[in-house]
């Protein structure tokens, strides 16, 4: 069925590229997080333990909005593993690193987020796509909050 919701579908397919690569991100943070929620130690355990299941638990909602944006603009959203370790520039841990080396990672990923999220602003702005770059907006401020947030327990 053809989509007709005044965004060209050239344009419609690059943003939901943008949105797949914020997609990969935010699935690959999540699983991050939640490994570090399940395999955090020391004394910041329960702080830590609290904290991470917050962010995972805003991440799993999160990566649900940004498939549904995804799909919204007539494309399918990825949602493999193998798919999102192609897309995604978040690194995964496989180790189980020190609490603060946990916190580290974490800033770096969110921070990695940010980023990609912002990197697809340029393309929803030009085909005055306003529900994505509301989308992205709300991703920015909670990454960059959360990265501010967790570099502040290095300090």
């Amino acid at each position: 069925m053809n989509i007709d919701i005044g965004i060209p579908t050239e344009q419609r397919q690059a943003i939901a590229e943008g949105l797949s690569r914020v997609l990969a991100d935010s699935y690959t943070l999540y699983l991050k997080t939640h490994n570090f929620h399940w395999n955090v130690t020391g004394p910041m355990f329960q702080t830590l333990h609290t904290m991470f299941e917050l962010q995972y638990t805003e991440l799993a909602t999160a990566v649900d909005e940004i498939a549904e944006r995804i799909r919204a603009l007539g494309q399918p959203a990825p949602g493999s593993y193998q798919q999102f370790a192609k897309l995604s520039k978040v690194t995964e841990e496989t180790g189980t690193p020190s609490a603060e080396e946990m916190i580290r990672q974490l800033v770096e990923a969110h921070e990695t987020v940010a980023r990609t999220a912002r990197s697809v602003f340029p393309t929803a702005e030009a085909a005055s796509d306003e529900p994505t770059a509301d989308l992205l907006t709300q991703r920015l401020q909670i990454h960059e909050k959360t990265a501010w947030m967790l570099r502040s327990l290095l300090e």
